[in-house]
């Protein structure tokens, strides 16, 4: 990461910008309060609703802060594959008493109108998922005094980042939880991710930009893990997850240590898109079947997700969470920040006695 952006908070610790409703102002403000970078989730947001965010997260700090947003998907979704999973969830509409979402609802997810809120009233930070922006976008943002972030899931990605210009490159491995940044949404690659450590050495061989890892980190030594592998920072979403601040609705938040979710499985189910959540019932049962379909598939199975929660049933929920849920921490969030910087300086200081040959 650039030193300029680095000087924007004091500890390597980012809070993801999980969409949803999970990233929201007081939780972003926390981390960022706390001496972390929050951020704010405007994926599923319509321009307006990310300007009031921004709006009331600037209320609660002064402090940096950054927003992610969804790059548009290309209209590549097989439309008779996404009629025969509609019908396939026929019976999950029936249990829930509700009908599936239009797939065609939201194509427009207004990227280009809060783009023009961005440029209008810059924030500090800007992060792309789903892909990598025009140049003339991040010339844009640049312009406006905006760091910009792109995720990458490989190394050929990562040079994607840094040859549009981008200031750091997000490596997430296959451990993180939500949707997979992958550019290109191949179901041939499904199973196919990059464990983080190896990714991080992998990019950091592949480009010069600064490097912030994401992907299942829980812990403060898993941030010097991964700052000793090669990056200037690290990324955590499920670990914000369960702290008071985070939007995530309770039935999400007490999934992480319920005996009954015990693994984490990547799947299309629930969006179309490879994402990694808490097995349940839906997963299991719409997993295989699920096409490769975004956003349409998102759209389909928003009000039988919705339901579910409704009606106090975790097993029909997105249960978004990396392969680390089962060490979540129910610590409010700037002592979360707190908490990891301490344990990072532990690691750090027994690395270093280690290195000077007093460690046994």
């Amino acid at each position: 990461m650039s030193s300029a952006l680095t000087d924007l908070f004091p500890y390597p610790v980012v809070q993801a910008p999980m969409a949803g409703g999970v990233s929201v102002p007081a939780l972003a403000a926390a981390v960022s309060e706390a001496g972390g970078l929050g951020f704010l989730a405007a994926g599923y947001k319509t321009a307006d609703g990310m300007y009031q965010e921004i709006k009331q997260l600037r209320s609660l700090t002064s402090r940096p802060f950054g927003v992610g947003l969804f790059l548009p998907q290309p209209e590549t979704a097989d439309r008779a594959a996404v009629d025969v999973y509609a019908h396939q969830l026929a019976g999950e509409a029936a249990w829930y008493e509700t009908e599936p979402g239009d797939p065609d609802s939201g194509r427009d997810d207004g990227f280009e109108p809060k783009l023009a809120v961005l440029l209008d009233h810059p924030v500090p930070v800007v992060s792309f998922h789903f892909g990598v922006p025009a140049r003339e976008v991040v010339d844009a943002l640049h312009r406006a005094g905006t760091f910009v972030l792109v995720t990458a899931t490989t190394p050929d990605e990562a040079r994607a980042v840094e040859a549009a210009g981008a200031d750091a490159v997000v490596v997430q491995g296959v451990e993180a939880g939500g949707h997979q940044g992958t550019h290109r949404d191949n179901p041939e690659t499904d199973r196919a991710g990059i464990g983080l450590l190896a990714l991080v050495g992998q990019c950091r061989e592949a480009v010069a930009l600064p490097l912030v890892a994401a992907g299942g980190l829980m812990r403060g030594a898993q941030i010097a893990a991964v700052l000793a592998a090669g990056a200037s920072a690290a990324q955590l979403g499920t670990a914000f997850l369960a702290t008071p601040e985070s939007g995530a609705h309770d039935l999400h938040k007490r999934a992480l240590t319920n005996p009954l979710f015990v693994r984490t499985e990547l799947t299309r189910a629930f969006s179309g898109r490879p994402a990694r959540g808490l097995v349940n019932r839906f997963l299991r049962e719409h997993g295989p079947y699920a096409p490769a379909a975004y956003p349409e598939v998102h759209h389909l199975t928003a009000p039988l997700r919705q339901a579910a929660a409704k009606a106090g049933d975790a097993q029909g929920m997105a249960l978004w969470a990396g392969q680390g849920h089962r060490m979540v921490r129910e610590l409010p969030a700037g002592q979360l920040v707190e908490v990891l910087a301490a344990e990072l300086a532990a690691a750090g200081t027994a690395l270093s006695r280690f290195a000077g040959g007093t460690g046994r």
